[in-house]
This record gives C-alpha cells, sequence and structure tokens, in this order.
C-alpha cells in the first residue's frame, strides 16, 4: 500500500510506481502528449496496479472508438485481476464500478460512482476529472457544476492540483451561464499555471458566449506558446480563435487557421472532426466557399459515423457525409443510427429521442427542404442539451434551425429564435446578419 500526491491510500508495489501514477495523473490534468507514455511507465514499475489499469480502461474510453471498446474491457479485466490478487481499498474498488458501468453503457450511473467517490475521497483528482467528462456527455450543466462544487471545500493552495480544480470549477460555471465567476476562476488557474489549458479554455468559452472577440482571439494567442507539449485538445481551442475571427468577419483568417491548426495533422479524433465540420458549416452559412475540404471530413467520418459511442459525433459525421454531397452514404449513417437507436444505453436512449431528429433535420437543410428540416428539429430543440457538447458546440444545431427557418419561408419563428438568441448573445454579428435577412 502506498499513498499518492495527495494522500490517499493506493495499493501499489512500491514508491517508485505510485510517483510514477503521480506523473500520469499531472500529464493527464495537463492534457500533455506524454501521458500515454507515463502510464506506460507506471505498469512497467507496477504491472498489477489496479488503478493504473483503470485508468488506461478510461482513458481508451475517451477516445470514443468502437474498437478500442474492447480494450478498455481488457484493462478493466487486469484491474480486477490485479485487485482481487493484491486487494483493493474501497476507493479502488468505487473505480472498477464506474469503469465497469461505463463500459456496459450507463454513463450515468459511471457519473454516479464517481461523485461517490468524491463525498468521501475530495481529493481524488481523478475522479473528479471524470465525472466532469461524463455530466458533459450527458449534457447535464448543472449535474457537472454540482459534482466539482461538493468536494471543493477541501481544496486550497496547500493541495497538490488545486489549480487544475479551479480549471474544472471554470468550466463548469461557464456551462452554467454564470460567466463573471467562470472567468475570474479561469483566469486565477491561469495565472497559477498558464499551462492549463482546460483553465484558459473555460475563459475562452466566457468570451465566445458574452460575444468578446477582440477579447478572445489574443487571449489564446498571448497563451498558446505554453501548449506547446499538449495533445490535440490544442486544436479545439484553436477552434474557438476561428469562432472569434469568423465573428470579425475575418473569414481568411479562418481558412487559414483552418488548414494549419485546426486539420493541421487531419486526425481521426472524434472532437477534431466535430471541430472541422462545426466551422466549415459556419463559414458556408455565411457564403463562403470551403473548396474541397469537406471530402476528407467525409471519408474519416464514413469510418467512424457507425462506432455510435457518442450521439454527439454521429450528428457531427452525418453532417460531415451529407456536405460532401454522399447522400447514400449519410442515408446509410442514419439507418445505423436507427438501429444503435433500438439498443440499450445511455447513448442508445439519446440516439432514440434527440439523436435521430437532429440527424434528420441535418439531412433536410443539405437537401434544401427546410421546412422539413425545421418540422424534424424544433420539437426537440429542448433537449438538445442531452447529446453532449457545450453551449458554444451545440450553437451549431440553434444556427441550423435557424437558418431553417428563414430559408424555409417562416419569419415568425425565425424573428422568435433570433430574439430568444439575443437575449444571452446581446451582441452578436451572426445574430444581425440573420435578422437582416429576414427584412430582406
Amino acid at each position: 500500500m502506498q499513498h499518492d500526491i495527495r494522500g490517499l491510500a493506493q495499493t501499489a508495489a512500491r514508491a517508485e510506481a505510485q510517483r510514477a501514477f503521480d506523473a500520469t495523473v499531472e500529464a493527464y490534468l495537463g492534457f500533455q502528449l506524454a501521458t500515454g507514455d507515463r502510464l506506460k511507465e507506471t505498469l512497467a514499475l507496477d504491472p498489477a496496479m489496479p488503478l493504473a489499469h483503470a485508468l488506461k480502461g478510461c482513458f481508451l474510453l475517451l477516445f470514443a472508438k468502437r474498437d478500442l471498446a474492447a480494450r478498455a474491457a481488457k484493462a478493466l479485466a487486469d484491474a480486477q485481476a490485479a485487485g482481487a490478487e493484491a486487494g483493493l481499498v474501497p476507493r479502488e474498488a468505487q473505480h472498477l464500478s464506474a469503469l465497469e458501468a461505463w463500459l456496459s453503457g450507463d454513463m450515468a450511473a459511471a457519473a454516479d460512482c464517481y461523485d461517490a467517490i468524491l463525498l468521501d475521497h475530495p481529493h481524488d483528482i481523478v475522479a473528479l476529472k471524470l465525472a466532469q467528462y461524463l455530466h458533459f456527455y450527458l449534457g447535464d450543466a448543472a449535474a457537472m457544476r454540482g459534482s466539482v462544487a461538493r468536494p471543493f471545500h477541501a481544496w486550497s493552495e496547500a493541495v497538490p492540483g488545486y489549480g487544475y480544480v479551479l480549471g474544472l470549477k471554470a468550466f463548469a460555471l461557464e456551462e452554467t451561464g454564470d460567466y463573471a465567476a467562470a472567468e475570474a476562476t479561469g483566469r486565477a488557474a491561469v495565472e497559477r499555471n498558464p499551462s492549463d489549458i482546460w483553465a484558459a479554455h473555460a475563459v475562452a468559452h466566457v468570451m465566445e458566449m458574452q460575444d468578446r472577440p477582440g477579447e478572445g482571439a489574443p487571449w489564446i494567442d498571448g497563451l498558446e506558446e505554453h501548449w506547446a507539449g499538449c495533445n490535440n485538445f490544442a486544436y479545439h481551442v484553436y477552434w474557438h480563435r476561428c469562432l472569434f475571427l469568423l465573428e470579425q468577419g475575418r473569414s481568411d483568417a479562418v481558412l487559414a487557421h483552418y488548414d494549419t491548426k485546426v486539420r493541421g495533422d487531419l486526425s481521426e479524433e472524434y472532437l477534431d472532426i466535430s471541430n472541422a465540420v462545426a466551422l466549415l458549416w459556419r463559414l458556408e452559412q455565411r457564403g463562403i466557399d470551403v473548396g474541397g475540404r469537406w471530402a476528407e471530413l467525409a471519408e474519416k467520418s464514413a469510418r467512424l459515423a457507425e462506432d455510435h459511442m457518442l450521439v454527439f459525433a454521429d450528428a457531427h459525421f452525418l453532417m460531415a457525409s451529407a456536405a460532401a454531397g454522399r447522400p447514400g452514404e449519410a442515408e446509410r449513417l442514419l439507418e445505423s443510427l436507427e438501429r444503435f437507436a433500438t439498443g440499450y444505453g445511455t447513448e442508445a436512449d439519446v440516439a432514440h429521442e434527440v439523436g435521430l431528429p437532429l440527424c434528420r433535420a441535418v439531412l433536410a437543410h443539405r437537401r434544401a427542404r427546410y421546412g422539413e428540416a425545421v418540422d424534424a428539429l424544433l420539437p426537440h430543440r429542448a433537449a438538445l442539451n442531452r447529446i453532449g457538447g457545450s453551449r458554444a458546440q451545440r450553437d451549431l444545431f440553434e444556427q441550423l434551425l435557424i437558418d431553417a427557418a428563414v430559408k424555409g419561408g417562416k419569419p415568425a419563428l425565425a424573428r422568435a429564435l433570433l430574439s430568444e438568441r439575443a437575449d444571452v448573445r446581446r451582441d452578436n454579428a451572426w445574430n444581425r446578419q440573420m435578422a437582416a435577412r429576414i427584412d430582406d
């Protein structure tokens, strides 16, 4: 038995292995490219560390790829075997239960497991981080805020990782609309650690939701040098910079950033593809020619779209196929989602109740059947949060609905939706542009 850097008891063969696990967690919290290497080092030092195997399983699930689920299940089995051999403290057993629930498709149960860990062990920063991810996937901003608020009483400058916890809190505050507190908390985290890209990203979200592009792009520019060791999450922050540039009407700069930053390495990660899809759609909606950029997104989406790990990703994959002019492929992906929606699990339920209407609206919009798009999406709009993603990410589909109402000859609905959006986005250039189209 060893203790981690925050004093929590953990099954580990020796102190050296425990310190390697602490380094893995630190790298994970910082979105470091070296995270996988740190975990390999940990398991090389202690092949029977239960939490290391469990964390490996979680990392694999976070990629949201169906072909990695079997490896995640193997990691769980390894963790269970190691625990049976060496014994588990109750906290470790709860981690294994969380991973088991997640693997079964019950993300809500997994989130509950991590939140339960935090009641007795508020310094379990891995549980804190994974709980935030799962509440985020579930689209439950209030639960995400509560999840980080409950253990926060135990955190202070004296506890290692406090800055990362501030970053988690900042994002939860932003997603529940507490923008002033979110910005202050996120800035405080960045002051402690300029390389904390999650905290920097939380502040960027505030600036996006408050329509502050003149501040948002420089905020990212000023911190980018600190993210040299970051993984592909940096591309998502560059996506935020593109949104700021787009709001300023700088479409040439957006396309340049798209090619060199957002899609610089043409990855197949779902978040990277979702970033790109959402950006190209916004550009085209503003009348900007994006050239042949849809094609590579459609090709990658076709390989991933039948995984159905996250409905949020499914909607973007289908949008890529439709936008690339591959109607047969888009229909096949929709049919696959229809089959998936008859199954068991959190995402199957979301697909049935929200994902399918959303994807049908996407297809109808791309085929210029704007009335059909409105009819498909409008009744389910209030439940869009269930697909997960942030407010800024889901705004893509709010814009699609408004655009369909404008183009579909529904001016009263379009004005009403724009008025509602303007109540939150009070100084939004896109709102003004769309209102002018209605008046024309």
